[in-house]
Formats: C-alpha cells, structure tokens, sequence
C-alpha cells in the first residue's frame, strides 16, 4: 500500500495557513494521519490537534497507538468532548488506555448517552462479547410504514453510519428480526414492512463468551450481527470491524499460547514483568526436559557399547517432535473451529495416526539408506570393530524408530488438545513446547528401546 507519511509530514511543516493544512489532511485517510503522529513533535502534534478539531480527532486518534501519551496536551474538558464523538466501541477502547482514575474523571465529564454507552460496554468482561460491541446501529418499529421507516433511518443516520442493516423490534422492546437496507430502499410505500423482515435473524447475547460463539458469528457473513441481553432486547451490534479485531485477538492469543507465553508481551514491557510472564512455562519445560535427560540415561549401557547410535539421536527426536506438531496444529483448529464432534474426534485420531504411520514409513525407508550410507562410508566402528552386518542394523534401527516414534507422536499430538479440551481448558494450551518435549520422552524410549532389544538379540 501506498506510504504517504513523506507528503503529510510535509504538508503539515509547509507554510500554509491552517484551513489548507486542513482542508488538504482531509483527502487522507484516517488511518494515514494518525501513522505519522508518532513523528511529529510536541509543538507539531499540538499545532495538528489544533487546526483538526475535535470531531476529526474523534475519527484519527482510535488508529494510533499509546493515546494516553497522546492526550497530555489536552485539557479532560475536550477529551472528554473528543471520546463522546466516538463510536461506543472506540470509545471504550480509548478509555481503557486510560489509568482507572482518569477514565473515572473523563466518563463523569461525558454527556449523559454517551457515559451510559461506554459504561454498559465496559461492564462487560473482556472475554463476553458484550465488550466488543458498539451501540451504533439503527432500529425501527415492527408496526412502522415504510415511509416512516425511512424518516427514522435518516433521523438515526446523523448519529450512526452501520445502516446497510436496520434492526426491527416488536411492541415490547424485543428484538424482533432485520431489515437489508436495499429491500427497504427498494420497497414501494403501500408496501407492508413486515413483509421485508428476516425474522429468524442471527444474534448472540452479550454474556456469551467470545471464544464460543466466534465461529458461529464468521459462519453467517453478516455486517453486523445483533447483540442482546437476557429479556431480548437489543442493546449493541458486532460490526464486521469489530469481528476482524476479535479474530486478530484470539489469533495472537493462541499464537502466545503454542510459544508457551501466557500473554501477550508488549514490546515495550519491562523486563521483569516479560520474564515473571514467560519463567513458569520454563520451569516447567525444564523439569520435562530432565525427564528426557533420566530417561536417556537409563539406557547409558546401550550408550556405552555403541556410541554410534547418539548420532542419530537427534534425527529422531526432531522428526518425531515435527510429526508431532502438525498433528497438534490440525487438531487445534479443528476444535476451536467446532468442525468435529465427538464422534468424528475418534475418526480424527485414527486419521492423524494412519498420516503419522505413512511418513513415518516414508522419512523411516529415506533414513535407513542414507544413514548406512554414512556408516559405510565413514566406517564409523560400532561394537569398536567397523562389521557391515552391525552398520545394517543400526541404520535398521534408525528407520524402524522413526517409523515408531512419529506415529505415537501423531497419535499423542492430537490426543492432548482433546484431553484439554475434555477437562475445560484451551486446547492451545498444549503448546509447540510442551507437545514437543512430550515427544522427545515418547522418541527417546523408542530409539534406545529398540537398539537395546535388537542389538541384545544377536
């Protein structure tokens, strides 16, 4: 996409009067002046809030980032003025950057309506999708024409612009259905109104958690999707731009998750709140670490009499930990997509074990011939004494492993989310860390297990 930071930084240090300035910031985007803030000096970012005014500030400042810095400048009486020109949900946002006593003081300085807005968002926890909402929407009467419907969508539209869909309510203040902007457009005005309405039109209550009814939302493909409270009545809309944000949320979340991170690590965050955040994932990481390390060491004899073997070892485990891996990743998204239930969970497994089993096959025939190559070549001693029979047999060894520990690591990669899912807890907990470090213990008593039983038998 096109940079224009060059051009604006420019037009804002040229010498024009402030009414070009302005007049010529208004053909950019929102978006593109509020990138170029950080850029500018105190003087120069003073000078720009100046000659914007504050329902331009209104429409810039939701796009830029660190807006408690931002409005230090500016006096609370015209904060609070800027935020009440917000949408309810970017007004919210702008408010939550805010410290708790100074979001107090900026909500009691509000207008009345626009206080209430922010208030009923905030009341909700952040993961209800009632603090995702906003209160910019239109709603007509059931019972209204369509020519009274259309003087309500013009009087509603000088305060909220979502109107390519119209929300019905029925006599008693509850949600009765929706109505496509372009059928109402389109309707003639002997036509009755209720022929128009989609009755059974999607919602999701307030209350709902985010993570539960996510999938559903993006299913539908609506603009804006209705939210109301327990007695029916509409109280907010999810906007297709507030789902984009939703999506993006929970996306870095379960991205912190796999990188055993349990939030979200602000680049500019201190040290030791980013090291308390990430140090009991590492504790914990560290003591399945060492139970590899106890389980390699019980087979220190195997070790011992053939050296060679410790070559390979970390071919296995990676490959197993790979295996592994994709395994969890498609069972993950399975799940939180609720594309499976419970009976296809058990078809899922036996498909990501008969994957597993194949690679395995395929990565396990590819290993035994390179790695006799190698033993071949190299004449690498095995029992002290190079014996071509032996180096056959280790390169078996490395293969049938392979084939072993990818398959189980398939089988536990998509075995763990279920189980966390099972007992209530996010299946993305079972981290890329935590999944591989399993796999290593699975891949190291297969790798050792098989060179002690076979290399005992001859």
């Amino acid at each position: 996409m096109t940079n224009f930071n060059e051009e604006l930084l420019n037009l804002i240090r040229s010498n024009k009067n402030s009414e070009t300035i302005k007049d010529e910031l208004l053909n950019y985007h929102e978006s593109d002046i509020a990138a170029i803030i950080p850029f500018l000096n105190d003087e120069e970012k003073i000078y720009l809030f100046k000659i914007l005014g504050k329902e331009e500030l209104s429409k810039i400042l939701p796009y830029t980032d660190n807006i408690e810095e931002l409005l230090e400048n500016i006096s609370d009486e015209k904060i609070a003025d800027i935020v009440e020109l917000m949408d309810s949900d970017d007004a919210v946002d702008t408010l939550q950057e805010l410290d708790k006593d100074n979001r107090e003081h900026i909500l009691s300085l509000m207008e009345e309506e626009a206080r209430e807005d922010a208030e009923l968002i905030l009341s909700y926890n952040d993961d209800e999708i009632g603090s995702k909402m906003t209160t910019n929407y239109i709603i007509i009467d059931k019972n209204d024409s369509i020519k009274q419907a259309m003087r309500k969508l013009i009087a509603q539209a000088q305060e909220n612009d979502n109107i390519s869909t119209i929300f019905v309510e029925d006599d008693n203040k509850k949600f009765f259905g929706a109505v496509d902007l372009k059928d109402l457009i389109c309707a003639s005005k002997d036509d009755s109104l209720e022929d128009f309405i989609t009755k059974n039109y999607p919602f999701v209550y307030a209350k709902n958690l985010i993570e539960d009814c996510l999938n559903d939302i993006k299913e539908y493909s609506e603009s804006t999707i209705p939210v109301l409270n327990y007695d029916k009545e509409l109280i907010g809309v999810i906007t297709a731009n507030d789902l984009v944000e939703v999506v993006d949320e929970e996306l870095t979340e379960d991205f912190h998750k796999f990188a055993a991170v349990t939030s979200q690590n602000d680049i500019e965050e201190g040290v030791i709140k980013s090291m308390s955040k990430r140090v009991p994932w590492l504790i914990l990481l560290l003591f399945l670490g060492l139970l590899v390390s106890i389980v390699i060491s019980n087979f220190d004899v195997v070790i011992a009499t053939l050296p060679v073997m410790v070559f390979f070892q970390s071919l296995v485990l990676d490959m197993a930990g790979n295996s592994g891996t994709q395994s969890l990743a498609v069972t993950i998204r399975a799940l939180t997509s609720d594309e499976i239930n419970k009976k296809e969970r058990l078809k899922l497994i036996f498909r990501e074990v008969r994957v597993g089993l194949l690679n395995g096959m395929i990565v396990g025939i590819l290993s035994f011939v390179i790695c006799l190559l190698y033993l071949m070549i190299s004449k690498s001693p095995i029992k002290e004494v190079y014996v071509f029979s032996d180096a056959l047999l280790a390169s078996f060894i490395v293969g049938i492993s392979l084939l072993s520990a990818m398959t189980l690591s398939s089988f536990v990669g998509t075995l763990i989310p279920m189980f966390f899912k099972k007992i209530g807890i996010d299946p993305a907990v079972a981290s890329g860390p935590l999944i591989t470090t399993i796999n290593d213990v699975v891949a190291v008593i297969c790798y050792y297990g098989l060179t002690m039983i076979l290399f005992s038998l001859i």
